[in-house]
């Protein structure tokens, strides 16, 4: 059997086109998701067991206002929300420990929690947190974001 003999250039090329493939930022979304009567909705990880802004990452032929109905719908149960302000982009690589991310966090008005989350090994908890409630620290740094949106400071860009 003959052997299929590629240049070392070749290897060369391909190891380059896959680290600038497969070593981009990942795109993020994260809800600001607050109730009717002023609770900020936040979902408690799996993985971490910490508290978290619901959200996850822009699927392939989605906009960010779909990504972020479809997250909050999908780790919190929520059937209505409605997209608000741009909080901000948060974009520190050293953010989350998983991969190199870039967050656009938005404030949505949201309906209560109806159903459980889609995925409980993900998102184990779902709880709705007077603002003085709410948790001090927050998983992969996302104190930051919801007290920039507690504040309601401009649109942050990190």
């Amino acid at each position: 059997m003959a052997r299929l003999r590629i240049p070392r250039a070749a290897w060369v090329l391909v190891k380059d086109v896959a680290r600038h493939v497969l070593r981009r930022p990942v795109l993020g979304i994260a809800a600001a998701a607050r109730t009717a009567d002023g609770r900020w909705v936040l979902v408690r990880r799996g993985d971490t067991g910490e508290w978290a802004l619901p959200g996850g990452t822009l699927e392939w032929g989605e906009t960010l206002r779909e990504s972020v109905v479809r997250e909050v719908r999908e780790e919190a149960g929520i059937e209505r929300c409605d997209v608000g302000r741009l909080v901000g982009v948060y974009s520190r690589p050293d953010r989350d420990p998983r991969f190199h991310g870039v967050t656009v966090v938005v404030e949505c008005a949201v309906s209560e929690p109806t159903r459980p989350p889609v995925n409980p090994l993900e998102i184990t908890e779902v709880r709705a947190f007077a603002a003085g409630e709410v948790p001090a620290t927050l998983a992969f740094g996302m104190q930051d974001m919801l007290a920039a949106a507690l504040r309601r400071d401009e649109p942050t860009v990190e």
